[in-house]
Order: structure tokens, then C-alpha cells, then sequence
């Protein structure tokens, strides 16, 4: 094979033993990534690496395996197929059907880098024979950026080893549990100078999104996020990717479309017997935009649709049938009927039994307490306590839940020290942790409860400070607007109140029915 280079433009070609909607793939970015395959097979490698840029796991390995076939050589097209497998974020990286593609390819990483007949080739194929070689997944992760800063420093200005040098850097720092953003920090360095090189590049735009996902560092990536949607709208996960820097800004309209957006590619995509995790992922976070929004019955709608998934392994607006039960389906259904009942405040108090989850009995329990249940708070305390010393390490958020809900329980008991201390405990270990990434989590995030607590304990400056925070860390939640607007005018400090309400009245804009928006309407046209 002769080395070429090769730009994956967007193209109208299909590719043989399409799925029904293969027509989608039309658009997956573009991109230069020279390689020593040619023709048919290079183009199919170039369109997986696309998918692979967009994590479109299934689709990538589709054009992998038609390169593969073409050119059975291909060094390239099965370094490529390896890093398929895993979530390179959230994952343990299991190494077995890693090694076996590479396996297919030779088996063993000498006879393997053998068929690589570059030196930047066998830097690829070098660095993933550590990733998915022994020793734990942190090393392996660990080894695999070491081994691709390497690479980066001999192709400094080689696009593709850029890329996915600052992948490995972000999977780095999830491994080792980096939170001083440092390397997060230096993965979106390089990823937003290859973004402002190739503003087409989906690996550019998805990385930057991924290193900059946080309170501070989203506005960073704001302009990567309004493009990858564009980039990749074949791939559902590049659809809902920049819902993470929208969610950042409180952008609610936009974190609902794009979820919309998510669900309905991969619905369209879905064949039985494949996961449902890239519908699973938008309803979550689509639920939640609506839910600011105060579009509940589009909150309900998306519970619904959860629910014919992972019952009847459908999806509830027709099409083909698999197999009910999928894991990540019926684990994410109490989450989201949690979350409605939490953002609603259409209060629920439900059995507790040892099927409860902590996101169940975190719902219960702040239900019980607005509805005067003490019996059940004290249930509900008890058993999150219980789930958070499961396990070798503990639950850290059972443990979080637990205190939430007892400060509820003594603030019913008049023991005010004692539920704000239990607040002042779960506070400090939300703010020991990561920054807070996507809907909240808990579903009732700390601050905003602390600041209701602090109010109806009549503590409104306290209480200021609390709301602040929880709009620093979550900006635009309808409740913490809500909150800060009350304590304000508790504070007759009534410029600021009609600032915090205003800014509710656009959030909820048309939910004129809500008795909150009409609060906030009679305030700040009285003032």
C-alpha cells in the first residue's frame, strides 16, 4: 500500500449492507487523517473514524468492518475498531473485545505493528496495545495518554494525533480522579486550537465540550457546543453533546430541542438487540430542560416513552420490538419519576421498601416533610442512611441524601442547629466533589434545599447566600430563582427581588397558570 493523504468531505455516498436509515450518515464532519490504505477502504476507515469521534460506537464499527474487509491489512481500520468498545469517559475500560479485534488484525502486538508500515501508524497502534494491555484500567489509561503525548510531540501538527491525544488526556483525568481541572484544562487547550483550525472537526468540537464541561470553563466551549449538532447530526450523541454546555448556561430551551433532537436519531437508528443507551441518555436530560422549563406534561411524555423502552422494549412511538428489561432503561425510570416530583412539587409519598432507590426515597422524603409526614421522613432517613454504608467505601450520594433528608426531618422538629449542621456535612461533601455536570444530583441540589430550609427557619440573609450558590453552580433553575427572589424580598432589599423574579418570568415564560409565576408577576408589577 502507498501512503495518502485523504480528506473526509461530506459525502451522498451509502455504504453497502446499509441499516434502514444508513442514509443519515451523509453528514459526520470533516477531516483530514492521512493513512496508507487507498480507495474504498480508506473511505470507510475515514467515516468510522468520523463515528468514532462522535462516540457513534455501532455505526463506526460498521465502517471499520467494511474497511476491514476490503483490505483485511488494514492496520489502521482495527486500532480504530479497539477504541469502539468502551466509553473512553465513563467506563472501566474492558479490555476483551479490544484485544480481540486487534487479535483479528495479528496475534500478537509485534506480528501487529509489523502490518503498520509507518512510524505515525505504529505510534497509534503502539499506544492502544497499552491501553487495552495488562494492569489495571488507571494505569492503562495512564500509559495510553503517556504513550500519545509522545506521538504528539513527534506530529505536532498532525490533527488526528492531536485529537485523540487530548481524548486520552480526558480519559486520564477521570481515571485518576483529577478535580483541580488541570488536565481537563489541557486536553481543551489543544482541542480548541484544533477547533478554531477546523471548526467542521467533530473530534475538535466534542473534546472541547467534554474538557470545559463545568461551571467556570463552560463558556469556553459555548461556540464548540452550537456547532457539534451541526458537525455530526447522524451520530444522536452528537446531538445531545452540547446539552452539557447548555445545561451549564441554564439553557432550557435548547436543552430540551437537542435532546428532542438525540432521541429521535436514535430511535430512528435503533435495531433490536442493540442498546438503548443513546435514547436513554436524551430522555434523562431531555426530562430535565422540560421540567425548567415548566413544560410538565412534556416531563410526563418523556417518562412515558422511558417506561414502553424498558417494559415493553419499544419505543412508544412505534417501530420495531426487542427484548423488554434493558438495564440502563429500567434503572433510569424512578430517577425520572424522582425528578418530576422534586421539580413540580407535586408532592408523593410512597411506600418505602427495600426495592426503594436512594433518588425514590430522597423524593419521599422531602414529600413527607412538606406534607407533615414525620414518620415517613424518618423512614426514608433511615433507610438512605443504610444504602450509604454499603458497600467497602460507602455511598457517597445515599450519604448526601441522608443528610438532606434529616435536616428536613429536625427542621419538622424544631431543631434548627441540628438540620442546618446536617446541611453544613452534606454541603461540604458536594463541594469537596467534581462540579456539578448535567441535571442535578442530587435531584434536589444541596444549596437550593439548604436556602428553603434557611427560609422557613426566617434566616432570608443566610438563606441569600445559599440560592447564589446554587445559581453559580446551576445557573437559571427555576427553583433556586424562586428561592433567592423570596429571601430578597424578606430582606425588603425589593431591587434585587424583582431581579431574581424577572428572571423566573422569563424561565417560565407562559406558565402563567403557576402560582409561583403569578407571585413573581404581582411582585415585581408592584414595585
Amino acid at each position: 500500500m502507498t501512503r495518502t493523504p485523504a480528506l473526509l468531505l461530506i459525502a451522498g455516498l451509502l455504504v453497502i449492507g446499509a441499516r434502514p436509515a444508513q442514509a443519515q450518515f451523509d453528514n459526520v464532519g470533516s477531516f483530514e487523517f492521512p493513512t496508507s490504505a487507498t480507495g474504498e477502504a480508506q473511505y470507510h476507515f475515514l467515516r468510522g473514524a468520523a463515528l468514532l469521534h462522535s462516540f457513534g460506537w455501532i455505526q463506526a464499527r460498521e465502517e471499520l468492518h467494511a474497511a476491514q474487509e476490503i483490505d483485511p491489512d488494514f492496520a489502521m481500520a482495527y486500532w480504530a475498531e479497539s477504541l469502539s468498545y468502551n466509553h473512553p469517559l465513563f467506563s472501566q475500560m474492558d479490555p476483551t473485545e479490544p484485544r480481540r479485534a486487534l487479535e483479528r488484525l495479528a496475534p500478537t502486538p509485534v506480528e501487529r505493528l509489523a502490518k503498520a508500515p509507518t512510524t505515525r501508524e505504529q505510534g497509534f497502534l503502539s499506544a492502544v496495545e497499552i491501553l487495552w494491555g495488562e494492569g489495571d484500567q488507571v494505569t492503562r489509561r495512564v500509559g495510553y495518554m503517556d504513550a500519545m503525548s509522545r506521538l504528539y510531540e513527534q506530529y505536532p501538527n498532525d490533527s488526528e494525533v492531536a485529537a485523540f491525544y487530548a481524548l486520552s488526556v480526558l480519559s486520564a483525568s477521570v481515571a485518576t480522579g483529577d478535580l483541580t481541572q488541570r488536565m481537563n484544562v489541557q486536553a481543551g487547550t489543544i482541542a480548541l486550537k484544533l477547533f478554531g483550525q477546523n471548526r467542521d472537526h467533530p473530534g475538535a468540537a466534542h473534546y472541547t465540550i467534554h474538557a470545559f464541561d463545568s461551571p467556570v470553563l463552560a463558556p469556553l466551549s459555548l461556540e464548540a457546543a452550537y456547532a457539534f449538532a451541526e458537525i455530526a447530526p447522524a451520530v444522536a450523541h452528537a446531538r445531545h453533546m452540547p446539552t452539557h454546555i447548555f445545561i451549564q448556561h441554564g439553557m432550557w430551551d435548547r436543552v430540551s430541542r437537542n435532546n428532542e433532537s438525540a432521541y429521535t436519531a436514535a430511535r430512528e437508528l435503533w435495531q433490536p438487540g442493540d442498546p438503548m443507551g443513546d435514547a436513554v441518555h436524551p430522555l434523562d436530560w431531555g426530562q430535565y430542560g422540560d421540567l425548567q422549563l415548566g413544560d410538565y406534561a412534556k416531563a410526563r411524555l418523556w417518562i412515558e416513552r422511558l417506561e414502553s423502552m424498558a417494559l415493553e422494549g419499544r419505543f412508544l412511538e412505534g417501530g420495531p420490538q426487542g427484548a423488554p428489561g434493558q438495564a440502563r432503561a429500567s434503572t433510569t425510570i424512578p430517577l425520572l419519576k424522582a425528578r418530576y416530583v422534586v421539580e413540580t412539587e407535586e408532592w408523593d409519598v410512597q411506600p418505602i421498601t427495600e426495592a426503594s432507590t436512594m433518588h425514590e426515597l430522597l423524593a419521599t422524603g422531602i414529600s413527607a416533610a412538606r406534607t407533615r409526614d414525620q414518620a415517613t421522613v424518618a423512614q426514608a432517613e433511615a433507610a438512605l442512611k443504610a444504602m450509604a454504608e454499603r458497600g467497602p467505601n460507602g455511598n457517597r450520594s445515599a450519604n448526601i441524601m441522608a443528610k438532606q433528608v434529616g435536616a428536613l426531618l429536625h427542621a419538622g422538629m424544631g431543631h434548627g442547629s441540628v438540620a442546618t449542621g446536617l446541611m453544613d456535612e452534606a454541603e461540604a461533601i458536594v463541594e469537596a466533589g467534581a462540579d456539578p455536570r448535567g441535571a442535578a444530583s442530587p435531584v434536589k441540589p444541596v444549596h437550593e434545599l439548604y436556602g428553603e430550609i434557611l427560609l422557613d427557619l426566617e434566616r432570608p440573609a443566610d438563606a441569600i447566600e445559599k440560592f447564589e450558590t446554587s445559581l453559580q453552580r446551576m445557573p437559571n433553575r427555576p427553583r433556586s430563582l424562586l428561592g433567592l427572589a423570596r429571601a430578597y424580598a424578606e430582606t425588603d432589599n425589593r431591587k434585587m427581588a424583582v431581579e431574581a423574579y424577572e428572571k423566573l418570568i422569563e424561565v417560565w415564560a407562559g406558565r402563567e397558570a403557576f402560582e409561583e409565576f403569578k407571585e413573581a408577576r404581582r411582585y415585581v408589577d408592584g414595585c
